[in-house]
């Protein structure tokens, strides 16, 4: 049977299905609850050919004892892998795979934060668990009367796009490459035009060195006062300090962010009683108008399921030597 390390395995959701799924795909496990570091990896890879893995960051160090250990491939269980050092995998042989999930579970989230935005449902709750019931101040906006601008229309952005036609709100989208499907329901625009007439913006697009910092002091200077940014998507998309300053200023009306700068160590984690090193997530968090997730637009049922199989046919794809629609490296 062949074997598989699988790092950050969570007990109360992915168990069961990674002993459905070895058992189906005839796969040995070798299971660890932490992410990888230098000193679990030759241990809990010993015997494995491949590694599947969450959202840990893989640096070139970590890259280098995978090698040593024998492994030859890296899955990860997201569809991301920008927390994946590709050049050192390329260095020390090592291929790497992702798993992309429906794109149904984020869009949702998204039109979800959207809609909690508008309405200030984060001080509307604040205020219920006081019991102060008062109205002032918390006066929301129907999407109907705003334009929102999608900022990547891969597979996620073009559901959103598509559930957001249904509140007759004006859709602005911008990609480097335009597709059709969107053009029934939203307008590709120059990214310039989009942060000048969106209400609202969200963001779809992978990171990448091109688009690090995408919303940033310059680009918020472009954007109607009062904006609203949503990011589901990477959090070096927004400069964090340039965020915090534009809601200060009132530039910045309100913000929804599952992701933000610097999480790798936080999210997943249970840290309420340790003193945290991100000092932006702090006061982002403190804003009445801003809402804080912890990278998790994706999790739901469906998500749980698909990702853990398919993470292990890409892993026994990649040792029998067939074609791997996974793989991305």
């Amino acid at each position: 049977m062949k074997s598989v390390a699988v790092f950050d395995m969570r007990d109360f959701d992915e168990a069961e299905w990674f002993e459905k799924y070895s058992q189906e795909l005839g796969l040995t496990l070798s299971t660890c609850p932490d992410a990888p570091d230098m000193e679990n990896i030759a241990r809990v890879t010993e015997g494995c050919e491949c590694v599947d893995i969450i959202t840990s960051q893989i640096t070139r160090e970590m890259m280098e004892e995978f090698a040593k250990s024998g492994i030859r491939y890296i899955t990860t269980r997201t569809i991301g892998y920008d927390h994946i050092d590709l050049e050192a995998a390329k260095e020390f042989g090592i291929h790497v795979g992702n798993a992309p999930y429906g794109p149904n579970g984020v869009a949702d989230y998204t039109v979800m934060l959207i809609l909690m935005s508008i309405r200030k449902m984060k001080r509307i709750l604040e205020r219920t668990n006081i019991q102060d019931y008062t109205l002032q101040g918390i006066q929301g906006r129907e999407l109907k009367d705003l334009t929102v601008g999608v900022i990547g229309t891969g597979r996620i952005g073009r559901t959103v796009i598509r559930n957001l036609s249904g509140f007759g709100c004006r859709i602005l989208a911008y990609d480097l490459y335009e597709n059709e499907e969107v053009k029934e329901h939203a307008s590709y625009v120059p990214l310039k035009e989009l942060w000048k007439e969106a209400d609202v913006i969200t963001l779809h697009t992978p990171l990448t060195e091109e688009n690090h910092y995408l919303i940033n002091k310059e680009s918020l200077a472009e954007m109607k006062d009062g904006v609203v940014i949503i990011n589901t998507a990477r959090g070096a998309l927004i400069e964090s300090e340039a965020l915090i300053a534009g809601i200060e200023s009132g530039k910045v009306g309100a913000a929804a962010l599952d992701v933000v700068e610097k999480e790798f160590g936080l999210y997943y984690y249970d840290r309420k009683s340790d003193v945290l090193d991100n000092r932006e997530l702090a006061i982002l968090r403190g804003f009445p108008n801003v809402t804080v997730s912890h990278h998790m637009a994706f999790y739901t049922d469906n998500y749980t399921r698909t990702v853990v199989r398919d993470s292990l046919q890409s892993c026994k794809l990649f040792m029998e030597g067939k074609k791997n629609p996974w793989e991305v490296c």
